[in-house]
């Protein structure tokens, strides 16, 4: 009995507290609108022919009044409305929609007081959300469970279960935290140059630093495959052609990526490593989540609630987020305009293409996609889910288009760092301890891109190897009649024939398909249906080969042989069967382990024709990628294959002393571990999605398409 009345009273002082809080935001509402009333000469509280101080103050906070129920009501719908429109719209109809509300709040004001030119609406509005989200959230801080209700509310998330609540709080969660791009010595380096001070603190005091070593598909595709599912098996490069399905794979594709997450859980038996009670944001695959927010394998599910942009209504159902993220989304692309211009200024020597959509495409990335990630994570938290696993890929982004170790970059990395310190203090809230996990997928390595180097792309080298049509462009460069000439030679002495009978004896073969995966490079035949060896193109393109092996822009070749099985050639005539292949001769530079990389990747049943990995200058750490990026990813050669995990040191140690921790595989075994370590899920297989499932989701089948340069 007397329990109940203490309950009865509590929800009494709650409701009494929740009241006392909208009417010091209304009043902090109505005050800010008297404010810009008077700032703001195309603003009108009072009729033409003015009103009394009493009349104007009623006006404004009738007007606030609306203005602040609109937003609560009609905001939350008309986002879920909106949800199919593309983010970087979302982002710029937000200061409209929410100027719409101001003009139809004074609209209902009596008496036609309330008035604002349409663009003073827009600014009228976005100053009142922001402050009374201010307002509300500095009320709430003060009380724990109404803070607590508010950060539910934005990340559209419910109390803390009973099962979770009612259980032993001493049972911690682990966050998994990935750094898209952060490579190893950016991590290290930019801990010693204090741009992560949280960073720096946990080294100090709690953490520990651990290095893993990438397949030879570096890039986030394959390293995320591995990591969340357990297998990244015949996930040869970014993208792909498979000549048995006619398919272009591309990692970042929705269709690519629910099918290669298929083909994972088709292979391990299991759904992945967040399969009980886990929340997957901003990945690429869900890793068996039942609770996902931006996953791209999810994005092209069935019915509106399993879109993954719902994770966009769950945090710009707040307006004074939307406003907030908006502003920073046109700050950004001002700045990323600002920081190109100063790029072509200084006339750097490494640059690429930085206009046309871009400034949108990095504004999404290092504002939008992290705000909504962070605030999920945030909800995640404070629901006290057992395991979330979540991708902030601003650095990757930005580092593509300015260098791994720019100016650019280590604004970014001071951001990701604040961040990382918010989720931190966040998690001292939650209904239960957590361990933050710190880890990347991949690091980037800096170099000018191959066609700036030499003139002509991949493709067009390709082309010119294979006697093929090659733009004037190309043949007006050095590098590209080098590459001719070459081909012509090399045609000639193989066969000692002019070139001309030489075409007329092959006829007319399908063009091959070029495709760039940072600095890797596959080359396909579609016209035949099996992995062509070195024997079989050097009788259909008898120069294709030599050009490649020896153009000074490519380190080395992967091709299958009927005599040794497969071999990598090298310049000068180098040619090591893979069966003998070891860490020196045409691989010395790439360092230790490229062997065992090549060879694990010539083993996949998608590997190209030709696999072709640029050069790579240890002086330097510089590769030359085969798309338009700066700091790339994707092969061997440098940064880009040292990636980083960050442990607390209450976990075990991910490898003996004196052990490598190699393979998004083996560093999936040692997330489980830890999970395992405190009590998390276990991934049992009946709870596993099968392969008819999967496949419902969406099925990935057609002809190929035509690549688009990214």
């Amino acid at each position: 009995m007397g329990g109940g009345r203490w309950r009865t009273g509590g929800r009494w002082r709650t409701a009494g507290s929740a009241l006392v809080r909208v009417i010091v935001v209304w009043a902090v509402s109505t005050l800010t609108m008297l404010a810009l009333a008077g700032l703001l000469p195309d603003f009108q509280l009072q009729l033409a022919d003015g009103d009394s101080i009493t009349r104007t103050a009623l006006t404004a906070v009738w007007g606030a009044g609306a203005f602040g129920l609109l937003s609560a009501l009609v905001w939350p719908v008309v986002v879920r409305a909106l949800l199919l429109v593309p983010a970087l719209v979302l982002g710029l109809l937000v200061f409209f929609l929410n100027g719409s509300l101001l003009l139809i709040a004074l609209w209902l004001v009596p008496d036609g007081r309330g008035a604002a030119d349409p663009s003073t609406a827009v600014v009228v509005a976005a100053v009142m959300s922001a402050v009374a989200s201010a307002t509300s959230t500095a009320l709430a801080v003060r009380d724990d469970d109404a803070y607590r209700r508010r950060l539910y509310r934005l990340a559209d998330r419910k109390r803390p279960r009973a099962a979770v609540t009612g259980g032993p709080r001493s049972v911690p969660g682990t966050l998994f935290l990935q750094l898209d791009g952060v490579g190893h010595r950016v991590l290290r380096d930019a801990v010693a140059d204090g741009l992560m001070p949280t960073v720096a603190g946990w080294l100090d005091t709690s953490h520990r630093l651990t290095p893993w070593r990438t397949d030879w598909s570096s890039q986030t595709g394959a390293s995320q495959l591995g990591i969340l599912h357990g297998s990244n098996e015949d996930v040869p490069a970014f993208r792909w052609y498979e000549k048995d399905t006619g398919r272009l794979m591309v990692s970042n594709r929705p269709a690519s990526a629910v099918e290669l997450q298929r083909r994972a859980i088709a292979r391990t038996g299991d759904g992945g490593l967040l399969t009980v009670d886990g929340a997957s944001r901003g990945n690429l695959f869900s890793g068996g989540a039942d609770q996902l927010a931006l996953v791209l394998s999810m994005a092209a599910r069935r019915g509106r609630s399993n879109r993954s942009r719902a994770g966009y209504f769950a945090y710009f159902s707040d307006p004074a987020n939307a406003v907030r993220t908006a502003g920073s989304f046109v700050a950004e692309t001002v700045r990323e305009v600002a920081q190109s211009i100063r790029a072509r200024l200084r006339k750097e020597t490494r640059r690429v293409s930085r206009g046309g959509t871009y400034p949108f495409v990095r504004a999404f990335a290092t504002v939008v996609e992290r705000d909504v990630v962070v605030a999920a994570v945030i909800g995640d938290l404070l629901a006290g889910r057992t395991a979330v696993y979540a991708d902030l890929v601003a650095y990757d982004e930005v580092a593509h288009h300015s260098g791994p170790h720019s100016h650019d970059t280590d604004r970014v990395l001071a951001r990701l760092d604040r961040s990382v310190a918010l989720l931190a203090k966040v998690a001292e809230h939650a209904p239960r301890p957590y361990r933050i996990v710190l880890l990347s997928d991949h690091g980037q390595s800096p170099g000018e891109t191959f066609e700036g180097a030499y003139g002509l792309t991949l493709r067009d080298l390709v082309r010119a190897g294979c006697g093929l049509p090659v733009s004037r462009r190309v043949r007006r460069t050095r590098s590209g009649s080098e590459a001719r000439d070459a081909a012509r030679d090399a045609l000639r002495n193989a066969l000692h024939r002019p070139v001309d009978e030489v075409g007329e004896q092959m006829g007319e073969a399908s063009d091959p398909v070029v495709l760039a995966s940072g600095n890797l490079g596959l080359v396909s035949f579609p016209g035949v249906p099996h992995r062509m060896t070195r024997e079989e193109i050097d009788r259909r393109h008898p120069a294709l080969l030599h050009t490649l092996a020896n153009h000074p822009g490519i380190g080395f070749l992967l091709v299958a042989s009927e005599e040794h099985g497969s071999v990598v050639l090298g310049r000068a005539g180098a040619e090591v069967p893979v069966a003998e292949l070891a860490d020196d001769g045409p691989l010395a530079v790439f360092g230790r382990g490229a062997a065992e990389a090549v060879r694990r990747t010539d083993g996949f049943r998608h590997v190209a024709d030709i696999m072709v990995n640029s050069m790579y200058d240890p002086a330097t750490g510089n590769v030359h990628a085969f798309e338009e990026q700066i700091g790339s990813h994707g092969g061997l050669g440098g940064e880009q294959a040292h990636a980083f995990l960050l442990s607390p040191v209450d976990l075990s140690e991910p490898v003996a002393d004196g052990a490598e921790l190699v393979g998004a595989e083996q560093v999936h075994q040692v997330l489980r571990r830890w999970l395992r370590e405190c009590a998390g899920p276990q991934v049992p297989l009946e709870n596993s999605p099968s392969t008819s499932e999967t496949e419902e989701l969406l099925p990935v089948d057609g002809p190929v398409v035509p690549e688009k340069k990214s």
